[in-house]
C-alpha cells in the first residue's frame, strides 16, 4: 500500500489535478469579484459584512494554493489550506442541500442562475479530499522546487 501512496507518477498527477481544478476555479472569481459576491450571498450563512472581504481574498488563496500545489512550493501548508477549503465548501454545500436551497454552487462561474447543481459540485469535492488526503501522506518528493 505504501508503494502506491509515495508513488512519483501518481503523487505529480493528483497535484495536477487538485491544483488545476483550484486554478480554474479562481479565475472567474478574481475577474468578477463582483458576481462571487452575489454566489457567496446566496448561501445566507455568511454575514454580510464579510462578503465582500470573502469574494475578494479567496480567490486569491485558491490561486496561490493550486500554485503552490503543482510547483511542490510550501507543499504540506499547500494541502492543509486546501483541505480548510474543500471542509468549508462542503460545509456550505451540504447547509444548502438541507436547506432545498436551489442555487448554483458558484464555483466555477458566476451563479446568475440556478440549475440545481449542487449535488455535483458537492461529489467534486469529497473526490478531491481524498485526493488530497494521498498528497498528505504521500512521501514522495520529487519535482518540488521548494520547502514542504
Amino acid at each position: 500500500m505504501r508503494r502506491i501512496i509515495d508513488n512519483d507518477y501518481l503523487t505529480m498527477f493528483f497535484r495536477l489535478v487538485v491544483g488545476v481544478t483550484f486554478i480554474s476555479a479562481s479565475f472567474y472569481k478574481i475577474i468578477e469579484p463582483g458576481d462571487f459576491a452575489k454566489s457567496i450571498w446566496f448561501y445566507h450563512i455568511v454575514p454580510g459584512s464579510i462578503i465582500n472581504l470573502m469574494a475578494i481574498v479567496l480567490p486569491w488563496l485558491e490561486l496561490v494554493c493550486g500554485v503552490c500545489l503543482i510547483f511542490g512550493i510550501y507543499y504540506r501548508s499547500s494541502v492543509i489550506w486546501i483541505n480548510i477549503m474543500m471542509v468549508v465548501f462542503i460545509i456550505a454545500l451540504t447547509s444548502a442541500l438541507i436547506r432545498g436551497l436551489d442555487i448554483d454552487c458558484g464555483c466555477f462561474k458566476a451563479a446568475k442562475s440556478s440549475n440545481g447543481s449542487t449535488l455535483q459540485p458537492f461529489l467534486l469535492d469529497i473526490g478531491l479530499i481524498i485526493l488530497t488526503i494521498q498528497l498528505w501522506l504521500s512521501q514522495s518528493r520529487k519535482w518540488m522546487l521548494g520547502k514542504s
